[in-house]
């Protein structure tokens, strides 16, 4: 049974989940943890669906949250595993849970240190670090880049307080965006340059994300070999907190043709959304890829895609076929398991994608399924 078959019963539009591509992702970051004694964690701001989490939690560490519900998430739905978490700045009033449920609170600055300081070293049992800024990332795009001029993230060597530092046992940086590991080679050269001296007196160095482990052309070994340098030179536990390493390529988002018109090219219409279900195809931007499709022109039959959204600009590519496209055809775009189900929304009243788990025997789980309540109740 091929993929379309596994999936044609399927209510569109929806996410489907590969537990057989989450598993392939997943041995590869145990891999690390085995060879290296590093500790990998999921970055949820990537993938946070928790039905998962049982799955994850046999293969890596733990998880790394960007505030107080990634947190609980994490403490609710895997339960003894790793939370850490990281801020650009917390509130009071959210402090003492993250400090009851969290295993690292990184902070964003030496003054949010400060503040929470006394208070954070009553919990004997939380481990607190800095995150820097080592003023170099290979980024181009300024958007996703934690290093562009006066970037609100991370401490620069000018701004660190060195007499401030007790009571943190690490630091953190993040400078990486779907990146190898030859720019983690370069990035810890600068990072030892600038933040070395403070080294030898931690018990942790957390490399970020960014690092796109799980792609075929990564150079795995070359991580490997990175992290042990670091770990033996400076004495030091070693975190990496990749979040689409564990869930690229991992997912399908399935729709159907809902209409097919004409304005100087072929458009067609589907029950699925860029802006509201893959908001990155828009805001990075990028195509997604469509099984059995082509680039436009490519292939006979070329194709406008949109939205039922009344967004002008809701498009979501150019896709050739080799046969014409009517209505009521399935399509099914790869690599939708990442930036979707934790970024989506209901603008224009747009239904929620259900969420499935395609399980290696080619049964599907219903894992989610959304209604007019749910955009009701946002509002």
């Amino acid at each position: 049974m091929n993929l379309s078959e596994k999936l044609g019963a399927l209510p569109t539009p929806c996410y489907v989940i590969d537990e057989e591509a989450l598993i392939h992702n997943l041995e590869i970051l145990q891999r690390m943890e085995k060879e290296t004694g590093c500790h990998v964690l999921l970055a949820q701001k990537a993938f946070s669906n928790y039905k998962t989490y049982p799955l994850i939690s046999k293969y890596i560490s733990g998880t790394t949250a960007s505030g107080i519900f990634e947190a609980k998430l994490a403490h609710e739905e895997m339960p003894g595993s790793q939370v850490h978490v990281f801020s650009p700045a917390y509130k009071d009033e959210d402090m003492d849970e993250l400090l009851d449920i969290c295993d690292h609170i990184v902070f964003n600055s030496i003054s949010q240190w400060k503040h929470f300081r006394s208070k954070a070293l009553q919990h004997g049992n939380v481990s607190f670090g800095l995150r820097i800024n080592p003023e170099y990332s290979e980024i181009e795009t300024d958007i996703y880049n934690p290093c562009f001029a006066n970037s609100r993230l991370g401490i620069t060597l000018e701004n660190f307080e060195e007499d401030e530092i007790s009571g943190i046992s690490g630091l953190h940086f993040h400078t990486m965006c779907e990146q190898g590991a030859d720019t983690l080679e370069r990035t810890l050269a600068v990072v030892e340059e600038k933040f070395g001296k403070y080294l030898p007196g931690m018990k942790w160095l957390n490399f970020g994300g960014g690092h796109h482990i799980t792609k075929p052309d990564y150079d795995v070994d070359k991580l490997i070999l990175c992290i042990r340098r670091i770990k033996e030179k400076y004495d030091l536990e070693i975190y990496i907190e990749p979040g689409e390493a564990v869930a690229v390529d991992a997912g399908y988002l399935v729709c159907t043709v809902l209409d097919i018109t004409k304005n100087g090219m072929e458009l067609a219409i589907v029950d699925t959304s860029a802006a509201c279900h893959m908001p990155d195809v828009l805001e990075m931007p990028y195509r997604p890829f469509i099984i059995g499709s082509g680039l436009p022109d490519e292939k006979q039959y070329t194709y406008r895609l949109g939205a039922p959204t009344c967004l002008a600009g809701d498009v979501i590519g150019d896709y050739s076929f080799d046969k014409v496209l009517n209505i009521g055809d399935r399509l099914i775009f790869t690599d939708m398991a990442m930036y979707t189900t934790v970024k989506n929304n209901t603008f224009n009243g747009m239904p929620l994608p259900s969420i499935y788990l395609l399980h290696g025997d080619g049964s599907t789980e219903l894992l989610r399924q959304f209604s007019y309540k749910d955009f009701k109740d946002r509002l």
